[in-house]
């Protein structure tokens, strides 16, 4: 239960199909979502539907130990190669950045933030773990529990084919051995049948979709379009605030020079200057490549509906 329009729908069918008292619900909270998915996932959606809402969280404790072990042992003047082995790296460490990292790096609490620190950058569309360590893993431990506890797990997943052409060939069903199996209910459905579940059941969809934002996850998420980046840093300036903090603290806990921005431009934007989140929302607001600003991005009210999906007719 993400408080996405495709795991709501598939909510919804299974308390059709089965009933509540036959169903578990899981919110993986990453600690990087908008405050309205909050509110919707564990406030509306629980208190309409009639059920109960587990929440699970990554934590990542025994590996901010580990890293910290490894910073020590250089700032205390060991050659990287001896706490690596024969590992090569782009970028060095030093006695005094290990130091200086040794000094922030510790646990937030925040698994989002908590797991960019320990990989020393961002996820990026090559290499997207954000979603194994802060959803599949944390939800796969809370399945292994019900199994010990002596239940057969049904995993239902709310994934559809036309989203990406890596699902357009996933399963419906599989089994997978012993007392666990994965379900994929929706995945032959659009995006208008998602919608269509939700008006079916009197259900409104999260707030977010009539604010310019294509998915709700994340906010933003490394795979934001171009549109939604300009409307997130239109409506919610204090998240690309929060991501442009993180990425200093990012940069201050990872090796020098390493190239660290949430969008994963390397060590150029855009326009050739330095890579932030900042950079990249002034390119949201351009057309031509980049080559000019969109005179009429500002046209409509920040306050405006505005639905990629035609939520708002």
């Amino acid at each position: 239960m993400s408080g996405g329009k495709d795991s709501t729908a598939t909510a919804l069918l299974a308390i059709e199909l089965h009933g509540r008292e036959g169903c578990r619900f899981v919110f993986a909270d990453t600690g990087n979502e908008h405050e309205a998915t909050y509110e919707y996932a564990l406030g509306y959606l629980p208190q309409t539907l009639g059920v109960e809402i587990n929440v699970v969280r990554a934590s990542f404790d025994d590996e901010f130990a580990t890293k910290r072990a490894n910073l020590a042992r250089i700032a205390a003047g060991e050659p990287e190669s001896a706490v690596y082995g024969a590992r090569q790296f782009q970028y060095a460490w030093t006695q005094e950045a290990a130091a200086r990292a040794l000094e922030l790096l510790q646990p937030t609490g925040n698994p989002y933030l908590d797991m960019c620190m320990l990989k020393g950058g961002f996820p990026s569309r090559k290499r997207q773990y954000c979603t194994e360590y802060l959803k599949r893993n944390p939800i796969t431990e809370y399945q292994l529990g019900l199994i010990d506890d002596g239940y057969a797990v049904e995993s239902w997943q709310g994934v559809r084919a036309d989203e990406s052409a890596s699902r357009r060939w996933l399963p419906s069903y599989e089994h997978r051995g012993g007392f666990y199996s994965v379900y994929r209910p929706i995945l032959r459905w659009g995006v208008e049948d998602v919608f269509e579940a939700h008006a079916a059941a009197g259900i409104r969809p999260n707030p977010l979709y009539r604010q310019g934002m294509s998915r709700v996850g994340c906010m933003p998420c490394i795979n934001a379009a171009k549109a939604e980046l300009r409307e997130i840093a239109r409506r919610f300036p204090q998240h690309i605030e929060r991501i442009s903090e993180w990425e200093r603290l990012v940069s201050a806990v990872c090796r020098p020079r390493s190239p660290v921005s949430f969008f994963h431009l390397g060590t150029q934007g855009h326009s050739g200057t330095s890579s932030t989140v900042w950079h990249v929302v002034e390119w949201s607001k351009t057309t031509r490549g980049g080559r000019q600003y969109d005179l009429l991005a500002d046209a409509a009210s920040a306050t405006a509906c505005a639905s990629e999906y035609g939520l708002c007719e």
